[in-house]
């Protein structure tokens, strides 16, 4: 066996400190004589292994509970990731001694029998989380030899016994050399190899042969890398690329990947891999005396990492699974036990990641340094040298190296701060990246960005023109950002820097969205967004007050994470700050509007029936001009299309431009009512001639059916559609009839129903699009004058996608049917089946809020329902209101994440507001009865369905469907009274069963 004095001098060291107490961890010495005696014993070879298996993993669980407990007791991420890989270090080494010793002994090995146990990957690194693997390479002098294979098969059966994952290969020191040439991740694995067992001096042969032929002897004349240095350097920034594309791109994303994310652990470790592959370091201070990195900055690079570690292993810890991703319930779990809490008007948990997206900020910052540096000292020379002229120019007063703007000193930015902003404006101006010294110097003398420099008139204009340039403003911003230059300037905007906003709707720190929203609105002034948002594509060329949009985008949520109504505390912030930035009183005041309304356009377009004169009118008091219009739908646009993939979406863009343009209307002086009246009549004789090969008789009867609001509420073509199924239906008699369209425009699935008004129809039809499995994303409710109700639903699948699938329209209009006629019970059906909510997302609690108001419009009081959004939600407020004996005349239906808004205007049975403020408290206690009362908060006991015939129903082309099902036995009862029109929009819907 392998002696003391070896296992002493190979005690486990980690880069930079050895593991506090090793005997508390484990004992080697007492494990391996407890192991010998039991080899030296009587018993058999099995009952030997046996007993060897449970002395090592009494020891393993012994080793793990010490770590957790000192984990627990205040050690770094860090201190217990050593401590696991010296645990299992001494273990592999007792294995390794039993089985070679005892199991297959050899009193004189040749040559070729020699093998070395050696660490690879992160775990040759010394680093260990609780649920990683343990990557081990066999190493041998030449092929694998008959006694070396048994040994290998017999310490990983071992291994897998004990419950390890791990990850392994059998190579020669040759084959070594080959396959690192070949792939640069099998290199990147071997750069880190540790000798844990066997045959030292192979190894030693092995670290020879890797360092000469693969890492190419090093550095050359020590200043240059060598080829084989350059190809590794290209390999892996491009594997970071690929690996931040793959999972976001951006450092800010609110459920980070803490390992493999931008910002996160092998961000660090790419940044040491190449390290070590150039210099042959094992420590990263190791990096300051070639000036790849200062003092300060190692630091950095510590404290993050120790912070990422530790982390991580709080993950790992509450996942009881190698878990990397830290998701809104994890982050709610950590934060305490990290010690944040509740301060100064922020929660635990966003103190926390705010302080994670710091620190990601500092990966960013350190990586992004370090790899320009490599990219300006060891990128490849030219063939031919260019002339100094061009290789060496400047450019707006500042030197450019290569295609980076760099100063000879960093006294130049201590002595004129303002330099630290015009530099950045420079390399705007001309395409250019900022050199990593002179970023570095800037971080160094951010702090003299102070209050002369901030009221400074021309470092004012400088940041206007960087805000407001045509070439590339998001950039320019980011990189501002990055470099702590934005927060210093405008300490307002510090104070959201890495803010998160804790809920599902936002997908990035509020600093993130911000500079994302900027870049959108510059893409919108370009017209590159021409065909997801035309209106604003050509309302952003009539705006006359640019730069006031521009600032009041840029703060428009500045005032998040403080207390009070961040839209009013904002609106005060810039009112200070504007003057200062050199705009006049005038557009000070319409920044301060816009930032105080910034959420209006989209609360009235996505909460409010736009059909309504009052909610169109009270809109138009509130915007006042033109002006302020055309600016606020363009912030509008800018700032949703920012808040996440998929946020933005047709609908959206259809409710905002319907709003906009009534608005608009109403701004250049309004419809009279005759001629809302001509209107109608106009729409009616263009519908007539389309129906052109209906009889007179038809035609005219027809159009007695509908009321002047809904002539003026739909476009032509939707209101000769839905003539065509009026006609086939009445033709029929059938009492329900569907039909059924794929919107492309608006990427959602139309279904129109015409059927007997009923009280509680639209709760029945909601109900049964639930439990089909699709999500209402607007509805247009409308009675005809012959009692018969044409209700048209949006609707999509839980993913956002089309609803698009014959199998499951034709379940669609059979729930429908089904529930219209009493064979299926949506409220049972629900209960029948397990929430499909990500438990990651259950930990957001949403107050319930019933709010009723009289005065939004004319004839209807509007009740707006706030709750936590969960499938068949709608169901049951609409279940609640029928219940009440209330008339849904029109419906509005949002999602925010996880926030659910749904509006609805109501009359009484006598078609009436509702005036009686008891009444009023009636609504309000049942509708929040219904929003705590979840069928679906957690599994229910399964309960076998009952069997349903099938229902004959023809089905057209799959382009347009009208499905008329057959009449059952008893039709259902043609109720009084009439529903008006609308249209309710939605935010990506969530209605499934």
């Amino acid at each position: 066996m392998i002696g003391r004095s070896d296992i002493d001098r190979d005690t486990l060291m980690t880069r930079d400190r050895e593991v506090p107490d090793p005997l508390g961890i484990i004992d080697r010495h007492r494990v391996q004589a407890e192991v010998q005696a039991v080899a030296e014993g009587d018993l058999s070879s099995e009952a030997a292994r046996a007993a060897v298996l449970e002395i090592v993993r009494t020891a393993l669980t012994a080793g793990r509970a010490e770590v957790s407990r000192r984990f627990a007791d205040g050690a770094t991420g860090r201190d217990a990731a050593f401590a696991l890989c010296h645990l299992s270090d001494q273990l592999i080494r007792i294995l390794y001694d039993y089985v070679s010793t005892y199991r297959y002994p050899s009193a004189n090995l040749s040559t070729g029998e020699l093998l070395s146990l050696v660490a690879i990957g992160g775990y040759g690194r010394g680093e260990l989380a609780p649920y990683s693997d343990i990557d081990l390479l066999f190493l041998m002098p030449y092929k694998l030899m008959a006694r070396s294979e048994q040994v290998v098969e017999e310490v990983l059966y071992f291994l897998w016994d004990l419950g390890l994952k791990v990850g392994h290969a059998t190579r020669s020191i040759n084959d070594c050399v080959r396959l690192s040439k070949q792939d640069h991740v099998i290199c990147t694995s071997l750069l880190e190899a540790r000798w844990i067992a066997g045959d030292r001096e192979l190894f030693v042969d092995f670290r020879r042969s890797f360092r000469q032929n693969v890492q190419g002897g090093g550095l050359q004349n020590g200043t240059r890398a060598s080829r084989e240095a350059i190809k590794f350097i290209e390999a892996k920034l491009q594997e970071r690329e690929q690996r931040h594309r793959r999972l976001g791109d951006s450092r800010y994303s609110l459920e980070p990947h803490i390992k493999d994310g931008k910002g996160g652990l092998r961000d660090l470790q790419s940044l040491f891999w190449i390290a070590k592959f150039i210099y042959n370091v094992d420590d990263i201070r190791s990096l300051i005396e070639p000036g790849v990195f200062t003092a300060a900055e190692v630091r950095r690079f510590a404290k993050a990492e120790n912070f990422l570690w530790t982390l991580r292993f709080h993950l790992h810890d509450l996942c009881s699974r190698g878990e990397e991703r830290l998701t809104f319930d994890m982050q709610i779990a950590i934060a305490p036990r990290l010690g944040y809490t509740a301060h100064a008007g922020a929660r635990d948990v966003e103190r926390f990641m705010k302080h994670y997206f710091l620190v990601a900020k500092d990966v960013g910052d350190l990586t992004r340094i370090f790899c320009a540096w490599l990219e300006t000292r060891h990128r490849r020379r030219p063939r031919f040298r260019l002339s100094a002229l061009r290789q060496r120019r400047r450019v707006g007063g500042f030197a450019v190296d290569g295609d980076r703007l760099t100063v000879k000193s960093e006294v130049r930015f201590k002595d004129k701060p303002v330099e630290m902003l015009r530099i950045f404006q420079v390399a705007q101006e001309h395409e250019l990246d900022i050199h990593p010294q002179a970023l570095r110097w800037i971080t160094r003398n951010r702090k003299h960005i102070d209050k002369s420099v901030r009221e400074d008139r021309a470092a004012n204009e400088i940041f206007l023109a960087i805000l407001t340039s045509p070439k590339d403003p998001e950039t320019a911003l980011r990189r501002l950002n990055e470099a702590g230059v934005l927060g210093r300037f405008l300490p307002d905007f510090g104070r959201v820097v890495a803010q998160m906003q804790y809920n599902m709707y936002h997908h990035y720190t509020v600093d993130e969205h911000t500079i994302f929203a900027i870049g959108i609105l510059n893409a919108i002034e370009r017209g590159l967004l021409k065909d997801e948002a035309p209106i604003a594509s050509d309302v952003v060329q009539t705006v006359v007050s640019r730069r006031v949009l521009y600032l009041a985008l840029l703060f428009h949520d500045v005032a998040k994470g403080r207390a009070g109504d961040h839209s009013e505390v904002g609106a005060r912030i810039v009112r200070k700050l504007c003057p200062r930035l050199g705009l006049s009183e005038a557009e000070t005041e319409t920044v301060a509007w816009l930032v105080r309304y910034h959420l209006s356009m989209s609360d009235t377009a996505f909460k409010r029936d736009v059909n309504d004169p009052k909610t169109s009118e009270n809109f138009a008091k509130l915007v006042q001009s033109p002006e302020r219009l055309r600016l606020l739908l363009v912030l509008t646009v800018a700032d949703i299309r920012a808040v996440g993939p998929h946020v933005w979406n047709a609908w959206k863009a259809a409710l905002l431009r319907e709003l906009y343009w009534r608005t608009e209307e109403l701004l250049s002086g309004g419809l009279e009512t005759a001629e809302v009246a001509a209107r109608a009549s106009r729409i009616k004789e263009l519908l007539s001639a389309r129906l052109e090969d209906w009889s007179k008789k038809d035609r005219e009867a027809h159009l007695r059916r509908g009321s002047t609001r809904y002539w003026i509420s739909a476009d032509l073509e939707t209101l000769a559609r839905q003539a065509e199924l009026v006609r086939s239906a009445e033709k029929s008699k059938a009492p329900l009839s569907v039909d059924l369209r794929i919107d492309r425009y608006r990427q959602a699935t139309e279904v129109t129903v015409y059927t007997a008004d009923m009280p509680g129809l639209f709760s029945r039809l909601a109900g049964a699009i639930a439990v089909a499995g699709a999500s209402i994303v607007a509805a247009r409710i409308v009675t005809l004058k012959n009692g018969m109700a044409l209700d048209s639903f949006f609707v999509e699948d839980v993913a956002g996608g089309l609803f698009d699938r014959r199998e499951r329209r034709q379940r669609l209009v059979a729930c429908m049917e089904q529930s219209l006629f009493g064979k299926l019970s949506p409220l049972q059906e629900l209960q029948r089946r397990t929430t499909n909510i990500p438990s990651r997302y259950r930990v957001f609690k949403v107050p319930p809020q019933v709010l009723v108001d009289n005065n939004a419009s004319a004839d209807h009081t509007v009740v707006e329902v706030n709750g936590r959004d969960r499938p068949g939600l709608l169901y049951q407020i609409t279940q609640a209101l029928h219940q009440l004996k209330l008339t849904i005349r029109s419906a509005r239906i949002a999602t925010y994440g996880e926030h659910a808004v749904d509006v609805f205007y109501l009359q009484d049975a006598g078609g009436k507001k509702i005036e009686s403020p008891r009444r009023i408290k009636t609504i309000e206690a049942k509708v929040l009865a219904s929003l705590n009362d979840d069928p679906t908060a957690g599994p229910a006991a399964p309960v076998k369905a009952p069997a349903k015939k099938p229902v004959k129903r023809t089905v057209k082309p799959a382009a347009k469907e009208t499905v008329t099902p057959k009449r059952p036995r008893q039709a259902a009862k043609r109720p009084s009274g009439s529903r008006a029109a609308a249209e309710a929009p939605a935010a990506r819907r969530r209605r499934k069963a």
